[in-house]
């Protein structure tokens, strides 16, 4: 990044002594910032030329004074350059500091990302949703164990941060995190944007991830089929996490719940539609947007079983949900004991549900949001084709 640079010598004329004299001010400007001291010298505001930048006269005490504005100029000048030549971040702010001897605190990087995180999560709720504070946590996690890793350290200056550090980083994602390329895409577009904010905040004096090009690969959506929801729906464990986690997977394939939302799923999202049939209605987590679904007999079913936990009876909610990481875990143990070789997660459940219980069926996908989900889903129990799959 190219800098501009200049430097102006200017009597502070607001500040005037007994004698007359006003301070002189030496004034850093780099990229249109300014950064000011005082030189802690004086002059009579009708000995200054403007112009110039310097005092007019032939004087001793002018020649003096004259020469100290030229050899500050020149220590500036100099510091301007080195900083160039190292390729350190350049501001008015790190001149002005260099020139004073003040030692320069470098931005950290895990700091900037951690002070980012508690702005997001005090606006869980308003601005964001449950969901992103937590894949922001993650990605910082991520950074964090990539940086002990390969640099040994507990954190880095910001201004270290290079096209080596983000290519390292993605690959570490990929080799040690076994993540997948979307999954890895989006950690590192999490810690893109914490390197943003330092460029805007001129922590940083250019944009490492300006030469840095991926984009999400095309995925084909899996889902399950009528047969595979069937062998799990009659598959019994003997183990009541994996028991518990079957029933709340079940259940999003005939709602189409995503894990946050069945998670707070509550007694007060049930209500009796004009069918006189019990509705879920709530407002989905992510988007904040309206969703009326019908509760069928194996969501009921499913309901009923939990309705006599203590947990339930005495609280709001309506299952006993555990946390996404174990829900996907014991997933991995279900498939494996239903003998399905679909890599099972709690998200698959939405698209089963909007493939194998919806789509297969005549509805079309233009129809999925909740204007549209009392029309069709009415449309389909008319015809009894959820009640006929199972």
């Amino acid at each position: 990044m190219q800098n501009t640079f200049s430097t102006l010598f200017y009597p502070r004329g607001n500040d005037v002594d007994k004698n007359g004299k006003t301070p002189i001010y030496l004034r850093i400007t780099v990229n249109g910032k300014r950064s000011e001291f005082s030189i802690k010298r004086k002059v009579l505001l009708t000995k200054w030329n403007s112009a110039a930048g310097k005092m007019n006269g032939a004087t001793a005490e002018v020649r003096e004074l004259n020469r100290y504005l030229d050899f500050i100029k020149n220590k500036v000048n100099k510091i301007q350059e080195k900083l160039i030549e190292n390729e350190d971040l350049v501001t008015a702010d790190i001149i002005k500091s260099l020139y004073l001897g003040k030692e320069i605190k470098h931005k950290m990087l895990l700091e900037i990302f951690q002070v980012h995180n508690n702005k997001i999560e005090k606006l869980v709720g308003r601005d964001f949703a449950p969901g992103t504070i937590e894949r922001y946590k993650t990605a910082k996690k991520h950074v964090e164990d990539y940086i002990q890793l390969d640099y040994g350290l507990k954190d880095i200056p910001v201004k270290n941060v290079d096209h080596k550090f983000i290519s390292g980083f993605e690959y570490y994602l990929k080799k040690e995190r076994k993540c997948a390329h979307n999954t890895a895409f989006k950690y590192v577009t999490n810690f893109k944007k914490i390197i943003r904010i330092a460029f805007a905040n001129d922590w940083i004096n250019k944009d490492p991830f300006l030469n840095w090009k991926a984009k999400l690969k095309i995925v084909d959506r899996e889902f399950l089929t009528k047969e595979e929801i069937q062998r799990i729906i009659e598959k019994e464990f003997r183990i009541p996490r994996l028991d518990q986690v079957k029933d709340i997977f079940i259940f999003c394939c005939f709602t189409g719940l995503a894990y946050a939302d069945v998670k707070k799923l509550s007694k007060n999202d049930i209500v009796i539609g004009i069918n006189g049939e019990p509705w879920i209605k709530t407002n989905r987590v992510k988007t904040n947007t309206r969703s009326n679904i019908p509760v069928l007999p194996m969501a009921q079913a499913i309901l009923d079983k939990y309705q006599e936990l203590p947990d339930i009876l005495t609280g709001e909610l309506l299952l006993p949900v555990l946390s996404n990481q174990k829900t996907n875990s014991y997933l991995k143990e279900i498939a494996d004991a239903c003998e399905i070789s679909k890599n099972l997660t709690f998200h698959l459940a939405r698209h089963t549900f909007a493939t194998t219980i919806t789509l297969s069926n005549g509805v079309p996908i233009e129809s999925f949001n909740s204007h549209f989900f009392s029309f069709f889903f009415i449309a389909i129990i008319n015809q009894s084709l959820l009640y006929a799959i199972f």
